[in-house]
């Protein structure tokens, strides 16, 4: 994969997915309120998070604009804002395996334009990789 501007080209070679992921995700259980998903959103400075079940599996992620999404309907219908499972991402997720191709990962996050995509093994969430990792990836690689 060639990347690069400016006349700059910047070959990465292909690598393992789990030497570049998020080995702790930041993640939330589906039956936990909004505001805490909110909170833990907040506190971790990121922009999503995956949902898990008691067991780690993979059910859902939620994002910022979800939460949104909530709080805006709480406030229309006035209501509580309700749980992570009412607003969470749950139908065709799209994860990767902590082996897979670097390069392919990045190729296809670009291709569905998503910003992260959880790494399930064995049917466990193990990590993530988000954009930044793969920025941090390419610039190990250019240097």
């Amino acid at each position: 994969m060639h990347l690069g501007g400016a006349g700059e080209a910047i070959m990465l070679n292909s690598v393992n997915l789990r030497d570049h992921m998020l080995p702790h995700p930041t993640k939330v259980g589906a039956d936990d309120s909004i505001a805490e998903a909110m909170h833990v959103i907040i506190d971790n400075k990121v922009s999503g998070v995956c949902v898990v079940d008691s067991q780690d599996n993979l059910v859902g992620i939620l994002s910022e604009l979800d939460c949104l999404r909530a709080m805006l309907d709480s406030t229309y219908n006035r209501t509580s804002p309700g749980r992570v499972r009412d607003y969470m991402a749950s139908d065709n997720l799209v994860v990767a395996h902590p082996n897979e191709d670097i390069v392919d990962v990045a190729q296809d996050m670009l291709s569905k334009n998503k910003r992260r995509r959880p790494v399930v093994e064995n049917g466990k969430l193990i990590g993530q990789i988000t954009c930044r990792q793969l920025l941090r990836a390419v610039q190990q690689f250019a240097q």
